[in-house]
């Protein structure tokens, strides 16, 4: 999986850990998520898409390829 995580986040001007503290989880998850290492749930991609102003395919896309 791929994400527009830190793209999204730069339209904002938001940090790593403003993100995080607004979507209620550590920094840390956000670098894994922006590095493609950590697959999030519905709820925290709905999340994040929302603070975000983004659908939630705009931000994370799911390659078939990667089955």
């Amino acid at each position: 999986m791929k994400t527009r995580i830190k793209e999204f986040r730069a339209r904002y001007n938001l940090t790593q850990a403003e993100l995080a503290d607004k979507v209620g989880v550590r920094r840390e998850t956000i670098v894994f998520l922006e590095k493609g290492k950590y697959n999030p749930s519905l709820k925290l991609a709905h999340d994040i898409a929302v603070v975000l102003n983004a659908k939630i395919d705009e931000i994370f896309i799911f390659d078939d390829e990667e089955k």
